[in-house]
């Protein structure tokens, strides 16, 4: 890491890893660094130095850093309150973690909480800041797929609402920890599958636990291959979790905030039923209410 002169620091803190980057006043990203010691990992005591041992190259007297995520949860560094919706997708009152170098000036994004029917977000909420900034006067709904895969209703720059799917952690644990983990690829692909899964489950999302132990009967039966049983299972989970959104999305703008495969199956699954999605690149997306943050925190 290279000595730059930052005018603040922008950090995403998850459950697993932490993110940093050194900006400028205007949001450019100046540096970058990264710590695989993420929220679950960390006591309340040890953020503080992780986070210095990050960022010590970046660091001046004093520094302001912005940070959103698991680091503000109740097992992360500082609680940070949830902001009930409708609301701002950046709420008021960052909390301030107590800290023993005085230098540091840490503010953590507060999340949003629907509290009927009972939900929770924390640090989507920075990226539909960020998307906001960057796409004014935008409603629709955005999709931010991937362990909970969340659709937000957005209108006049609020949350208005919002719905959690466990979709992600659906399929790990399908295809880790049941019988169908002797039918499933690690890794590979069959686009048809998916995309045939994705109908039938649309078609009828009550029959999707007759249809995943299919999978396995269909591997002894048909020689369905590892990697078709794969995709199937992806089809067949993103396929009921479309189905149980479709009130959410059908007839709206839609933007997929995320990097790689995992946003491209919900765009394609989305197209197939004809409804368009934007993808968007989550980081950039990120370092943008990051910034977004920085410049309301500077008025």
């Amino acid at each position: 890491m290279s000595d730059v002169t930052s005018d603040w620091i922008a950090v995403d803190w998850g459950t697993s890893n932490m993110r940093a980057w050194a900006m400028s006043g205007s949001g450019v990203v100046l540096a970058e660094a990264t710590s695989d010691k993420g929220m679950g990992e960390l006591t309340r005591d040890g953020f503080e130095p992780e986070l210095l041992k990050t960022i010590d190259d970046w660091l001046k007297c004093p520094t302001t850093i912005i940070a959103c995520g698991m680091v503000g949860s109740r097992q992360g560094w500082v609680e940070a309150p949830y902001t009930t919706v409708p609301c701002p997708a950046l709420p008021e009152g960052f909390a301030r973690p107590v800290v023993k170098n005085r230098d540091l000036q840490v503010h953590v994004i507060p999340g949003i909480k629907q509290t009927d029917p009972a939900d929770v977000m924390r640090g989507e909420e920075t990226q539909i800041a960020g998307f906001l900034a960057r796409n004014k006067n935008w409603d629709g709904v955005i999709c931010l797929p991937g362990t909970h895969t969340k659709w937000v209703h957005v209108s006049a720059d609020e949350v208005v609402s919002f719905q959690t799917f466990m979709t992600g952690e659906l399929f790990a644990a399908i295809s880790e920890n049941t019988v169908l983990r002797h039918s499933i690829a690690s890794k590979g692909w069959d686009e048809d599958a998916f995309t045939n899964a994705v109908e039938e489950a649309m078609a009828r999302p009550e029959r999707l636990a007759a249809r995943l132990f299919s999978l396995r009967a269909e591997g002894l039966l048909d020689d369905l291959s590892a990697n078709a049983a794969r995709a199937r299972l992806s089809g067949l989970l993103i396929g009921a979790e479309l189905a149980a959104a479709k009130p959410c999305w059908l007839g709206q703008q839609i933007a997929v905030i995320g990097a790689g495969g995992l946003a491209k199956l919900y765009v394609d699954a989305l197209a197939a039923q004809h409804a368009p999605a934007t993808q968007v690149q989550a980081n950039s997306i990120t370092i943008a209410g990051l910034t977004a943050a920085y410049q309301r925190l500077k008025g």
